[in-house]
């Protein structure tokens, strides 16, 4: 995959549809964060959803138990989102692999070529510099968030 073009609306949406659960890696309890916002709007939307964060491990956010690390994770994880810096997305992306991971999602300013190769060799899919909730509400979309379209 080529991350210096758009992608594809395909592969976005298909990405969207065939995912149920997300880990999202910096998920915070702070409804000003935008993290919060994000989990949110995808829980809502109907994605079973995973906070982690080592400083919210065994609280709750939103209702949701946070775990303190990908690994820690007592089911089967489709999507990893990366609310990480950059930096810190390489490691991310190894814990992603070795929990069996289908896909590797890089919130807006997160991103990283060389976890993206290393993914991608590992045969993930993966998104960089993207955020999921703003995909949903492309025209692609529409038909799950509003089935009477």
């Amino acid at each position: 995959m080529n991350h210096d073009e758009d992608y594809p609306t395909e592969y976005l949406a298909k990405i969207l549809k065939d995912v149920k659960t997300i880990a999202m890696v910096g998920a915070s309890s702070n409804p000003t964060k935008f993290s919060y916002g994000v989990l949110r709007v995808l829980h809502e939307t109907g994605y079973e959803m995973i906070p982690v964060n080592p400083a919210e491990a065994g609280g709750e956010i939103r209702g949701l138990p946070a775990y303190p690390s990908l690994s820690a994770i007592d089911r089967p994880v489709d999507m990893v989102q990366i609310f990480r810096n950059s930096e810190e997305a390489y490691s991310v992306t190894e814990e992603a692999i070795k929990i069996g991971a289908k896909v590797v999602w890089m919130q807006i300013g997160v991103r990283n070529d060389e976890a993206a190769r290393l993914a991608e060799a590992a045969g993930l899919r993966v998104v960089m510099n993207r955020c999921p909730k703003i995909e949903l509400f492309r025209p692609f979309w529409k038909p799950k968030l509003d089935p009477g379209i």
